[in-house]
C-alpha cells in the first residue's frame, strides 16, 4: 500500500472556514483528516501541497516514520504551521491505518480507556457576544444581552446534561473594554494588562453563570493570551471565590506559568497553543500546569498521545483543545479514548446548522456524553456531496 494522492477542500464553517484533507492510497483506500487555516496568515494548505510529493510512494500505515521524516526536514523551522501540516498528514494516514487494520484509530494505541467521554460546553455565550450580527440575524440564536440571559443560558446548559461550561471574558456592555485574546490583530492589542473594570464585570459574568448553574457545574474561564502574568494573577485572585474548574491561560514562558500557579488556588491549564512533546516537556518539569491542553489537529493524534504520556509521569491530565467541526471532534474523541488521563473534552455548542452535513456518521452527544466511535479509522468519513455544497475557495 503506497500514497498515491493528497487532497484539500475548505467548506464553509459560517463565522470560519473548515478544511479538510484527503489522502488516497494506490489501492483506493481514503483516509480524512480536519485541520485548521484559521490562525495568523494561514499557510497550512500550503505546505500539505509542499509536503505531498515527499510522502507519495510512501506506506501511510507507517505513520511515525513519516511525521519522524517530515519533522526532521522541517527541523531548522520546527513548530508552527509546519508541524500543523505534518499532523494534517499523520492524522490523515491514521485514518487509513485503522480502516486497513479494521480497527478504531484508538485502539492503535491500546485503546478504549472509555467509550463514552464528558464533554464542556465550550465558548458559552462567548461567540453570541462577539458576533453578535452573525449568531443572531444568521443564525437565529437567542441574544445574550443581560446577566439575566447568562443565567438562563447557564440554566439551559445544565438541562441540556452539560457537566461543565466554558466562557471568556464577553464585553456584556456597550462601555466595555474589547476583549482581545492577544493572538489578534485588534483595538489594544499591545495592552496585555487589566482594569478594574473589566475584572468587575469578570466577577458579574461569573457569577450569573454561577447563579444559572448551579453549585456542582463546572465553569472554566479563558483568557487566551489576554495578559502578562502580574494581569493574570490579579484577575485569578479576583475569580477565586467562583471555584472554577480551571482557569485557563495562556504564556510562552514556562518559569512564568509555574509561578502563576504556584501563586494561585484555582487549576490552570494551559498549552494548547504548544507544538511538540519536547515543547511541553518544560512545562511539566517547571509544574506549570493541572491540566495540559493538546490540539490534536495541530499535533497529529500519534504526537498527542506520546504528549499525553509525558504529561501522565508528571501526573498532569490532558484535555484536548477542540473548537472545529464534527471530523475534528471525533479525531480528538479518539485521543481521549486512547490515554489514560483524559479529563474532560472540549465542544463547540453553538454553531450552524448544517455542521453535520460534512460526515457520513455525525457524533452522539447524550446527557453531556460524547459517545466515542466504534468503526475502523476514525469510525466516520466525510460527505464530499456537503464539500461541494458548501465549498469556499482557499
Amino acid at each position: 500500500m503506497r500514497i498515491a494522492k493528497l487532497e484539500t477542500f475548505h467548506a464553509d464553517g459560517g463565522w470560519r472556514v473548515w478544511s479538510f484533507l484527503k489522502i488516497t492510497t494506490d489501492d483506493s483506500l481514503t483516509g480524512w483528516c480536519e485541520y485548521n487555516e484559521g490562525f495568523g496568515a494561514g499557510g497550512v494548505t500550503e505546505l500539505i501541497a509542499k509536503f505531498a510529493p515527499i510522502v507519495t510512494g510512501m506506506d501511510p500505515r507507517a505513520v511515525g516514520r513519516i511525521s519522524t521524516q517530515l519533522r526532521a526536514l522541517t527541523r531548522l523551522a520546527t513548530g508552527g504551521l509546519n508541524h500543523q501540516a505534518i499532523a494534517a498528514i499523520e492524522n490523515a494516514c491514521l485514518d487509513i491505518k485503522g480502516k486497513a487494520a479494521g480497527v478504531p484509530v484508538y485502539a492503535l494505541f491500546g485503546g478504549p480507556f472509555r467509550e463514552k467521554l464528558p464533554v464542556y460546553w465550550s465558548h458559552c455565550a462567548s461567540f453570541r457576544v462577539w458576533r453578535r450580527d452573525y449568531f443572531e440575524q444568521k443564525l437565529g440564536m437567542k441574544p445574550i444581552r443581560t446577566l439575566d440571559d447568562i443565567k438562563a443560558l447557564g440554566r439551559q446548559a445544565v438541562e441540556r446534561g452539560f457537566t461543565a461550561i466554558k466562557t471568556n471574558p464577553l464585553n456584556l456592555w456597550p462601555q466595555s473594554k474589547s476583549f482581545n485574546s492577544g493572538f489578534r490583530m485588534a483595538p489594544d492589542m499591545l495592552e496585555r494588562h487589566p482594569n478594574d473594570a473589566s475584572i468587575s464585570e469578570m466577577r458579574e459574568v461569573l457569577a450569573a453563570f454561577r447563579e444559572g448553574v448551579g453549585p456542582h457545574t463546572g465553569i472554566m474561564f479563558d483568557l487566551n493570551f489576554n495578559q502578562r502574568p502580574e494581569g493574570f494573577l490579579r484577575i485569578a485572585r479576583a475569580l477565586e471565590e467562583f471555584n472554577l474548574q480551571w482557569l485557563e491561560l495562556d504564556i510562552h514562558d514556562a518559569d512564568a506559568l509555574s509561578h502563576i500557579r504556584s501563586q494561585v488556588k484555582t487549576p490552570i491549564a494551559s498549552l494548547e497553543a504548544v507544538h511538540g512533546m519536547a515543547a511541553y516537556r518544560p512545562f511539566f518539569e517547571k509544574r506549570a500546569v493541572d491540566v495540559a491542553v493538546v490540539d490534536v489537529p495541530w499535533n497529529g493524534l500519534w504526537e498527542s498521545t506520546r504528549i499525553a504520556t509525558l504529561a501522565d509521569a508528571f501526573e498532569v491530565d490532558c484535555a484536548p483543545h477542540n473548537f472545529y467541526g464534527d471530523l475534528a471532534s471525533i479525531m480528538s474523541a479518539h485521543f481521549c479514548a486512547a490515554i489514560p488521563n483524559f479529563r474532560i473534552m472540549e465542544l463547540e455548542v453553538d454553531d450552524v446548522s448544517w455542521k453535520s452535513e460534512f460526515v457520513s456518521i455525525p457524533p452522539v452527544v447524550e446527557n453531556g456524553m460524547f459517545h466515542v466511535p466504534t468503526g475502523p479509522g476514525w469510525g466516520t468519513d466525510v460527505n464530499e456531496e456537503a464539500l461541494k455544497k458548501y465549498a469556499v475557495k482557499k
